[in-house]
């Protein structure tokens, strides 16, 4: 799937994606990612609650995307991070990466940790 163009400032915009995959910037990236605007990497999951922590001073909010369909959050996940000082979303990944892209768009403090669909 091609998502619309928007023109961003500082933040990378998920170009697309597909099954396993996301694609950032024209660089394929496998697996569940975590997406800031200060760059992509691997998130490992509702387990990887450390790199999502690790963003509670340059992030408002985070979009959780749960894969193809919406799914809960881990209770323990949701208020850790919002112990934090951190809003959550959480949506099915396509719609997570839509909301990023408008919001980053827009210069906004957020970022993306989805799981592939």
């Amino acid at each position: 799937m091609q998502l619309t163009d928007m023109q961003f400032s500082e933040a990378q915009p998920v170009d697309g994606y597909g099954k396993g995959f996301f694609r950032v910037m024209g660089e394929k990236v496998e697996g569940g990612m975590l997406l800031t605007a200060e760059g992509v990497s691997s998130w490992g999951g509702y387990d990887d609650s450390a790199a999502l922590l690790s963003l509670a001073e340059s992030v408002d909010v985070i979009f959780v995307g749960t894969g193809a369909d919406i799914a809960h959050l881990p209770a323990g996940l949701r208020h850790d991070i919002e112990a934090a000082g951190m809003g959550v979303e959480v949506m099915n990944s396509p719609a997570a990466c839509r909301t990023y892209n408008v919001l980053a768009a827009e210069g906004r403090r957020v970022a993306l940790a989805a799981l592939p669909v």
